[in-house]
Formats: structure tokens, sequence, C-alpha cells
């Protein structure tokens, strides 16, 4: 298994991961897939942001990523950071989103980043033990926040204090 920065020649294999979750569940709020060219815009930016963007490679197929990037783009936010994973359709449970996490918060831990929040659509409770593990903690909810799939979604904020 290696852990790397994200390149814009991974844009297509993360769409992959990515769009699956678009087109088939409440995970992401998307609703239309995003287009390899769409995907190399947003790595591009979170890199150019100086911010961490990590993809984990399993015989060499990215099997999962995660990056952190701006929550709202106002500048009394700025030491505040959204955390984003994705994995796999078949590699949830297998300690990767662990794995890819650890290596994020490390990071996070060595840069001017106070706090940390991730946005998750409720019921989620994978998502959920993925990120208490790592000291978060959920500050909010939300009722009926998204419409995907003809119904209403609810959704909730972790966050934890790193510095």
């Amino acid at each position: 298994m290696i852990i790397r920065t994200a390149t814009l020649e991974d844009a297509k294999s993360i769409c992959d991961i990515y769009n699956h979750y678009v087109e088939n569940t409440v995970v992401s709020f998307e609703t239309t897939p995003v287009s390899i060219s769409e995907m190399q815009q947003r790595i591009s930016n979170i890199l150019k942001e100086g911010l961490p963007y990590y993809v984990c490679e399993l015989e060499g197929k990215i099997v999962g990523y995660c990056y952190l990037h701006n929550w709202i783009n106002r500048s009394a936010y700025s030491r505040t950071k959204e955390v984003t994973i994705y994995l796999d359709k078949d590699c949830s449970g297998k300690g990767i989103g662990t794995i890819l996490y650890q290596r994020l918060f490390d990071e996070a831990k060595t840069m001017d980043i106070h706090s940390v929040i991730a946005n998750i659509c409720v019921p989620n409770e994978g998502s959920v033990r993925l990120h208490e593990k790592f000291g978060m903690k959920q500050v909010s909810f939300f009722s009926e926040a998204g419409w995907k799939f003809g119904k209403w979604h609810d959704i909730g904020h972790w966050q934890v204090i790193i510095t």
C-alpha cells in the first residue's frame, strides 16, 4: 500500500471512485458525475492552496483518496478546513480510510490549521465511526438539508480542534 500526494494524472481514477457515490448514494450531494477535466481542476485548486491531497494505491490501483479544503471562503475561517474522503466501493471496512486519514491528520497538525470539519449525510455509521476515530465530535445536525433521489436527507457536521 502506498499513500502519496495526488497528481492531475490521478483524476480519472478519482472520478471512477467519486462518481460511484454521486450516481448511486447520498454520500455526496452532487447529482451529476464529475468529468475528468473538472476533477483535474479541483485537484489543482487544492494543491495550489498548499493543502494536502492524498491517494492510496494498492497493487498499482488507486483505491481511495482524501484531502483538506477551505471550509468557508471568508478570511476569519482561514484556519478551519473541511476534510473529504472517498474509498473505492469495494474497499470500505478494510482500514484504508484510517491509513489515509492518519497521514492527512498528521500533515494537518504541522500546518497553520486550528479546526477540521467533516460534513456527513446521516445516517452513515461507517463514516461517523471513521471520523470519531480521529477525535471528531458531532457539532451540528440539519434536517432535510439535501434533496436527492426523490427525498430529503439530513446532514451533520463533525469537528476536531487540532491545535
